[in-house]
């Protein structure tokens, strides 16, 4: 009856448990490519190919958000697609603050796993991200 009992607290003790959102930086860096987007409404849209990739880098509490073009060689064509960021911690939430010449905006990241990101905006539409892999023909 005790291991029993043992098994239920030590199971309802390690499901409660959370991640750290300052965690999720971790994950960050490097090139990811947009798989879905769910829109607030419930509507989905897939991407089943991606001509241009996001590639972030992260440096303290600042970023570099990049659009780049996957080449055949495994090299990248840089565009002139780029934003710069702040990391914040809120409300025990990861947010990237962005700020342009023409706008302003955050998004709040929902979770992160080596593979996998997702982030939602300020509109509600949720991204999910997957780490591109190089293509091999």
């Amino acid at each position: 009856m005790r291991r029993v009992l043992f098994c239920i607290v030590l199971l309802y003790v390690t499901s409660c448990t959370t991640t750290n959102p300052k965690e999720y930086i971790q994950y960050l860096d490097g090139y990811w490519e947009i798989k879905k987007v769910v829109l607030p409404d419930g509507n989905k849209k897939e991407y089943v190919f991606n001509q241009d990739i996001d590639f972030f880098e992260v440096k303290d509490s600042i970023g570099i958000r990049k659009k780049v073009r996957p080449r055949l060689d495994g090299s990248f064509i840089i565009t002139n697609n780029q934003e710069i960021f702040t990391i914040v911690i809120e409300n025990d939430s990861v947010r990237l603050y962005y700020k342009n010449s023409l706008a302003t905006w955050k998004e709040t990241i929902i979770s992160a796993k080596e593979n996998e990101i997702v982030f939602k905006n300020e509109t509600g539409n949720v991204y999910f991200y997957q780490r591109y892999q190089k293509l091999k023909l």
